[in-house]
């Protein structure tokens, strides 16, 4: 589409695992740095990070011409976050705390422009390459790679009729609050947690999306791609640097 085809929704489609990193240090440089580290995708996320739309801008920008595809995590399956991201060129999207089908109908509709949706319509932005994309307003639904995450048991017995609102394409499984939700909160490790991702991530599949997760233990990240999962982030920038800083001062500091 004239320059704005989205790699990562065609590969997942396919059913080609995509590696990815999460990114929280909200900087274009941190982004441009990653962008070309050889992973498929960087999540730039703004629900727990204090990542702000020029920011946002500013690291898709970066990620132009890198391996990574971005990917954007608004703070709420807000309608007017949709817009904005939208506008300034993102496509593909994880959207937090998605319980219920409805829930996943209205992210749907504010991908959409009107009839099908309720995206707000600017002819000019950078989406549309600043309005030289002539078909954009017909076809940006064709491109928009739209992942629903899964983080309460409500959202796992809802998982089925929410893969099947159409338009959604994966469904991501988020540990963290999915562990606080069965009562082990700060544990994703527990066995409770570990047995309903590894029964949702089959049922994901069977569903025809892309399972997703974020899983920084290698083991973890492992195990959930040999279940089926192609949508898999194996850390994040805080992570790294957190962890790497303190390696290597404990090297010269013990």
């Amino acid at each position: 589409m004239d320059g704005i085809a989205n790699p990562l929704k065609r590969a997942l489609r396919e059913g080609r695992p995509q590696i990815g990193l999460w990114s929280s240090l909200t900087g274009h440089i941190t982004a441009e740095v990653l962008g070309g580290a050889g992973f498929d995708f960087l999540v730039l996320d703004t629900e727990h990070a204090p990542n702000e739309l020029p920011m946002v801008q500013s690291q898709l920008q970066a990620l132009t011409g890198g391996t990574a595809a971005p990917v954007v995590r608004p703070a709420w399956n807000d309608p007017v976050l949709f817009k904005r991201f939208l506008d300034i060129g993102a496509q593909t999207f994880i959207v937090p705390m998605i319980q219920t089908p409805e829930e996943a109908r209205r992210a749907v509709a504010a991908t959409r422009y009107p009839p099908a949706g309720i995206r707000g319509v600017s002819v000019a932005t950078r989406a549309n390459r600043y309005g030289r994309v002539k078909d954009y307003l017909q076809r940006a639904h064709e491109e928009i790679c739209l992942h629903l995450q899964l983080e309460t048991r409500s959202a796992l017995r809802n998982l089925e009729a929410i893969a099947a609102v159409e338009g959604v394409d994966g469904l991501f499984i988020g540990p963290s609050d999915l562990a606080a939700d069965l009562g082990h909160l700060g544990n994703y490790g527990h066995r409770e947690v570990r047995e309903a991702i590894e029964d949702a991530i089959p049922r994901i599949r069977k569903a025809g999306k892309a399972a997703g997760i974020l899983a920084p233990i290698e083991a973890d990240a492992r195990h959930w791609l040999e279940l089926g999962a192609t949508f898999v982030a194996v850390g994040s920038d805080v992570g790294l640097l957190a962890r790497q800083s303190e390696a290597l001062a404990a090297k010269f500091k013990t």
